[in-house]
């Protein structure tokens, strides 16, 4: 069903505001919302900022780029949601190369439930790093994420139970590898370890160590949450997702994000749970790993997993983002 809009030619300050507020819901390194908006010339643009992230965590500066393009993919899922078309012009300015896309609005005819589907979900999906059950019905899932991702730079493998050894093990390799780097875990500890009210991992985002047990391919924080929750899962049950692109090119890094972006927002509208893991992608033995895993020739981006949380769990808390006017100039 197809509702009717009321058209008008240009979008207010206020809607441009709310769209970019909730596509600013998206996934990011540690939460650390590596982005910038601005308003010049009637368009909307997206920057990266990578002075937000840290370089011992994200050495090659990927991970701030597929933060972009999912908060990219968001801000369009957002604005369709919200009865605007969005045209996409990738990397306008040849000067500033972390200048990552300049976005038109026009109003749309109309809005059809899909899109409100998704825009709600944008509101309902976080990071759980709980364990999980098995994600069923699945291959109906499958199916429509493959679909999803047809005609993207993405390429979509499944690590099923066969799999799992081996994922577990480059989960592990890379844990191990950056345990003695005193940089990397104070990084964790900074993210994960400090009271921040607009970013950062709050406790209740992190699992207790008691339940960060019954995860096999997860990253290891220095610091915890409390409690026991979803004891009665003996050990995550997901299936585990990796998207690769032919290279890992700023372009192909940023389309890859988009392609996460909504991989995430379809799981989450069809009543999964989802985490997304980039900490073997950090790593090149672990990412090599990997690669092999899949059996393709193409560069593991990001991996996620997907399961079912029981209905009868508190949901883990949302994780806190900036205000509006601090990545948002020139309304």
């Amino acid at each position: 069903m197809r509702t009717p809009v009321t058209p008008h030619e240009t979008i207010g300050a206020d809607e441009l505001a709310g769209i970019v507020e909730l596509a600013c819901r998206a996934p990011s390194l540690h939460n650390s919302q590596p982005w910038k908006w601005s308003v010049e010339n009637g368009n909307l643009l997206l920057t990266a900022d990578h002075s937000r992230v840290a370089h011992h965590t994200d050495v090659t500066g990927q991970e701030v780029l597929l933060s972009c393009g999912a908060v990219l993919d968001h801000l369009q899922v957002a604005a369709a949601a919200a009865g605007w078309r969005t045209s996409v012009t990738r990397y306008p300015d040849t000067h500033d190369r972390d200048r990552l896309a300049s976005i038109g609005f026009q109003k749309a005819e109309s809005v059809d439930e899909h899109d409100r589907a998704l825009g709600d979900a944008i509101t309902r999906r976080r990071t759980d790093r709980l364990a999980f059950a098995a994600p069923e019905p699945w291959d109906a899932l499958e199916k429509l994420l493959r679909e999803v991702l047809e005609g993207t730079v993405a390429d979509l493998d499944v690590i099923d139970e066969n799999g799992r050894p081996a994922l577990a093990a480059a989960s592990r390799r890379s844990e191990d590898h950056r345990g003695g780097d005193a940089s990397y875990r104070y990084e964790l500890l900074w993210w994960a370890g400090h009271s921040h009210v607009d970013d950062g991992l709050p406790q209740t985002a992190l699992p207790s160590s008691t339940e960060a047990r019954r995860v096999d391919v997860a990253r290891d924080f220095p610091v915890y949450g409390t409690g026991d929750r979803r004891a009665n899962i003996d050990r995550d049950h997901s299936k585990v997702l990796v998207l690769s692109t032919y290279d890992d090119s700023r372009e192909n890094t940023v389309r890859c994000g988009e392609a996460l972006s909504r991989v995430l927002l379809e799981c989450t509208a069809a009543g999964f749970a989802t985490c997304t893991l980039t900490h073997m992608i950090e790593v090149h033995d672990s990412r090599e790993m990997v690669r092999r895993i899949t059996g393709r020739h193409s560069e593991p981006q990001v991996l996620v997993r997907v399961g079912r949380a029981p209905e009868t769990s508190d949901p883990t808390d949302l994780t806190p983002r900036r205000p509006i006017r601090e990545s948002l100039q020139g309304l």
